[in-house]
This record gives structure tokens, C-alpha cells and sequence, in this order.
């Protein structure tokens, strides 16, 4: 989550609006959502007149833009809510519902107006698919954006110089009572036709949600009674991803794995496996399910899909899933076999701290986005084309 006292601020080319807010992340706890809340400043002289809007859009993407074809698109909006800002509609102050905007409204001065979204229940998380290093365009991913712009009117066109684009993320948290769930146990017994002991295999997870970031302790136990040979013990943690808008694909990649225990004839394997599922050990691999993607800022792998009652999966647009899975190689005599099991279990974000209002820090520390600010990096005319950062014309006034 972003530090407290930091507010991200972007202007459009023309200068007419620009956008503060002082978190792109919000939770999703289940049973509650944290609201999108934020400041439009305006410049009138800019506006020339025209009103000033700002959307909250949740959209699916299947594909590159350039994909669609003969009318079609490979996207799907699953949600779009529009607030007028300017000329405001109700008194300043009743548009306020968070200390951050009341903080913001103080010091960006009399042309700062604050806006209030609220989630509804059925949408889902955000979702990315990681993409290969030589992929462009867009991919498949669940969304979400907050668009401020100045038009005559809500439904007339808006020029890009008149518009600027966030990229937020709705992240999927566990709520307190669901933590520290019940231990995840399988066990498995396979006969041979030659044998008249079993191979009799356990494995247990200590608790069934883990947090990103969190090793995992897999306690293994391998009772090999047969007169067959283990020659290998495969465990990896797979992450499961479905998508259910358009199509049934379903992708399952290996984000860790250990290997190399055998556990001969008439022996017994005892040991504790750990795992540790990262993003950064799978940044090269096409088709890995993100927490949704910022641009420059870091990311982690999905959290796991929490599918509400009543909401139906089709519109999550994508569905993760995580599971470990054992696979026991024996050796025979013309061929190999295999005995497998898995455990299901979740991973999500820890509970986020709890700011109280008396300690959240006075002084507010404005970060521009811009992406010709980065070193190294190459500005991308689509995504960026008409956003730029304050100049001193828009800089916020000290209170």
C-alpha cells in the first residue's frame, strides 16, 4: 500500500483538470470495500467554459486492441459511474467524506473540488495477465481507472488533451475472521499388483490462507511399504487461472517448485518442504496472473478469487486459484508411474494497518507521474499521450 502521506497527481496537457489522490489501492475485504476518493483541481481560464467530469470504469480486456475485428471487441465494460466536479452540483463541503480531501481541499486552494466513488458488490478484483517480453498493446486483465475530463456536456467528445487517466487497483484481502482457517490435509494410498504393502502418502498445509510474501510449510510423509522404488518427489504450487468472459481458457503455471527426494523400498520420508510462491522468480514467465499492474511500480502474483454470493463468476472476468501439488514418480519395470495429490489454499494480502487520524503525517508529499520522468524508460504515446505533470501554474497553493 502506498505511504500515507503521499498523494499522486496527474494534468492533463491542456491544464484544464488535473487529479489528486492519495492512494491507488483499495481493499476489498469482503464484506466492505474501500471507497475511491480523491480532489479535481481546475483551471478556469483553461476550462473555457466547459464542465468538468470525472468516471470510475471497471473494464475486461481479452487481447490487444488491434485484435478486434469486424465490430468486435475483445472488451467488456463491467462497470462505469460519472460524477460531474465542475460546475459542482452540491456544496463543497457535503462532497467531502475522507480527512485526506479535506487536507487536499486546504492546500490546493478554491478551484479544488473533491470527488466519492463507491464499489459495488459484484466486481471483481484486478487481474493481469503477465505478458511476454515481446507482446504490445494491451492484454488480457481486469481494470480499473478513474478519468477526470472537461467537455460541454457529459456525453460530448473528449479530447485527449482535456482528459488524464489513473490506473487504480482493487486488491483482495482475507477478513480477520477468515484467518488462521483450519489445516489443509490429503493422504493417498496406492497398491501395486506385485506388491503386498501399499505406498501410503501425507501432507498437510498448517493453515489454508497464506499472505504474499509468506513461506509456506509443507509437511511431508512418505510410508513406502511397497516393493517399488520413489525415484523422484515433485512439489510445486500451481497457480490456476480461468478465464470465464469470452472464453474457458484456463492457464496453469508452476510458480515454485522443489524436487529431487527419492524414498526406496521398504523406507520412510519425513520432512518439511518449504515453498515460497514469488513474483520475482517468475518474471520471464507469459501467462502468470497478476494483482493487476501500475505502471513503474512493483506488483505481486493474484491474490485468490473470493467469488461473493449471488455474484455470478462470469463477471469477475477471471477466476485465480492456488493449489500444491505432489507427484510421486515410481519407478517399474517396463515403465514409470505416478501418484499425485493436491491442497487447495489461498493467498491474499495481510489485514492493511489501521491509520488512526491523529497519526497520519501533516505534510503531504506530491508524486508526479510522468513516464518521460523515469530513467530508462520510453514514453508510451498511447498510454501517456495528453497526461503530464504540474507545472508551476498548477503547483498547490500553501494554506
Amino acid at each position: 500500500m502506498s505511504p500515507k502521506n503521499v498523494v499522486f497527481k496527474k494534468i492533463c496537457k491542456d491544464k484544464s483538470v488535473g487529479v489528486y489522490m492519495g492512494r491507488r489501492d483499495f481493499v476489498d475485504r469482503v464484506d466492505s470495500v474501500d471507497p475511491v476518493d480523491g480532489v479535481i483541481v481546475i483551471d478556469r481560464d483553461a476550462l473555457q467554459g466547459r464542465k468538468v467530469f470525472v468516471t470510475l470504469s471497471c473494464t475486461f480486456r481479452y487481447g490487444r486492441d488491434d485484435m478486434d475485428v469486424m465490430g468486435i471487441a475483445f472488451r467488456r465494460e463491467l462497470y462505469l459511474s460519472t460524477r460531474q466536479v465542475y460546475p459542482p452540483l452540491q456544496d463543497r463541503e457535503q462532497g467531502v467524506h475522507t480527512r485526506m480531501q479535506a487536507k487536499l481541499l486546504r492546500k490546493l486552494g478554491d478551484d479544488a473540488h473533491p470527488f466519492f466513488f463507491e464499489f459495488p458488490d459484484n466486481l471483481p478484483c484486478s487481474v493481469a495477465m503477465q505478458p511476454a517480453t515481446h507482446d504490445e498493446g494491451k492484454q488480457c486483465a481486469v481494470e480499473f481507472e478513474v478519468k477526470a475530463f472537461s467537455a460541454e456536456a457529459q456525453d460530448a467528445k473528449v479530447h485527449k488533451r482535456s482528459s488524464v487517466k489513473l490506473m487504480i487497483r482493487k486488491v483482495q484481502y482475507a477478513p480477520e475472521s477468515q484467518e488462521g482457517a483450519a489445516p489443509r490435509s490429503m493422504e493417498i494410498s496406492r497398491d501395486f499388483a506385485i506388491s503386498d504393502q501399499p505406498l501410503h502418502v501425507t501432507a498437510r498445509l498448517d493453515k489454508e490462507i497464506f499472505y504474499h510474501g509468506e513461506t509456506m510449510r509443507l509437511h511431508l510423509e512418505v510410508v513406502n511399504n511397497s516393493s517399488r522404488n520413489v525415484k523422484n518427489v515433485i512439489i510445486s504450487v500451481d497457480q490456476v487461472s480461468t478465464v470465464v468472459l469470452y472464453s474457458n481458457d484456463s492457464y496453469v503455471k508452476c510458480v515454485a517448485i522443489e524436487e529431487g527426494d527419492t524414498v526406496p523400498a521398504g523406507t520412510t520420508l519425513r520432512r518439511d518442504v518449504l515453498l515460497l510462491p514469488l513474483l520475482a522468480n517468475n518474471r520471464e514467465r507469459r501467462g502468470i496472473a497478476l494483482d493487476g499492474k501500475l505502471k513503474h511500480e512493483d506488483t505481486n502474483l493474484a491474490s485468490s478469487s473470493v467469488v461473493k454470493p449471488g455474484v455470478l463468476k462470469e463477471v469477475l472476468g477471471i477466476l485465480v486459484s492456488y493449489r500444491v501439488m505432489l507427484k510421486l514418480i515410481i519407478a517399474g519395470v517396463l515403465s514409470s508411474s505416478e501418484v499425485s495429490l493436491e491442497l487447495p489454499f489461498k493467498l491474499m494480502h495481510p489485514k492493511p494497518d489501521t491509520v488512526k487520524e491523529s497519526e497520519m503525517e501533516e505534510e503531504l508529499v506530491f508524486q508526479e507521474f510522468k513516464r518521460s520522468y523515469l530513467r530508462g524508460m520510453i514514453a508510451d504515446d498511447d498510454e501517456e499521450e495528453g497526461n503530464v505533470s504540474g507545472g508551476d501554474d498548477m503547483a498547490p497553493k500553501e494554506k
